[in-house]
């Protein structure tokens, strides 16, 4: 039995998203949209307006993987798929998918994005296990496609990541029960090999860019939940 953990959980978002911190990440956030609107790159209009605003490490990178340009919110938008489920095979992005949802089980912070999707600030680097939430997200996966009549869902888990073999045989043990095909695979360049298909699951804003057409799975699971865990809402539009 795996003991309890709460994935993506800092003592430090007390301080850095609390009421007064989010409103100065408001404020933060309309400046670095302003900038990237005017074509400035991301890595400079953060820094520039991290420095300004005495942002911490945390609340930069909150910034960072919520606040979009107009042009990618708008082409990420048109490639969503938001029905006619039904027959498709489908792409998962595994890691980022699950420690997502690890995440909100762990009732830890999540960002809900400019463009629609929901992401984490785990920051895990290369480094997993699988801890007490990880059946329970794989589990909420599996039934939302089930739901979506899909034919087939192929997840893809990074081969430098630990324990990706290990999680690659936990996904297919849980998810043997549902009547779509399951495929696990476990490859370098998982981000190059999605970028070039349809039907993706993923809030990975570069995937998102590249890629054919995406499904947001992650924001109708937590949708569909009766208490929203969702605590910092980026939309200063």
């Amino acid at each position: 039995m795996c003991k309890t953990v709460k994935r993506g959980y800092f003592d430090s978002d007390k301080r850095d998203f609390n009421d007064a911190a989010i409103l100065k990440l408001y404020q933060a956030g309309h400046d670095l949209y302003f900038l990237l609107n005017q074509g400035y790159p991301m890595k400079g209009a953060i820094t520039f307006v991290g420095n300004h605003y005495l942002l911490s490490e945390r609340q930069r990178l909150a910034l960072m993987r919520g606040i979009s340009s107009d042009e990618k919110i708008k082409n990420r938008k048109q490639k969503e798929i938001k029905n006619d489920f039904e027959n498709r095979v489908v792409y998962i992005d595994g890691f980022n998918t699950i420690i997502t949802l690890e995440v909100a089980l762990s009732q830890s912070l999540l960002l809900q994005c400019m463009d629609g999707t929901i992401r984490d600030l785990a920051a895990l680097r290369g480094s997993y296990r699988i801890i007490d939430k990880t059946p329970l997200a794989i589990m909420q996966i599996g039934k939302a496609l089930e739901q979506y009549q899909i034919k087939k869902a192929v997840f893809y888990l990074d081969a430098p990541v630990s324990n990706s073999g290990t999680l690659k045989k936990k996904i297919l043990e849980l998810l043997e029960v549902f009547s779509y095909e399951v495929e696990v695979h476990v490859i370098h360049d998982v981000d190059r090999t999605l970028q070039e298909l349809e039907n993706v699951i993923t809030s990975d804003a570069i995937i998102l860019d590249k890629c054919k057409s995406w499904i947001n799975l992650n924001r109708a699971i937590e949708q569909n939940k009766k208490n929203c865990s969702i605590d910092f809402e980026i939309n200063i539009l």
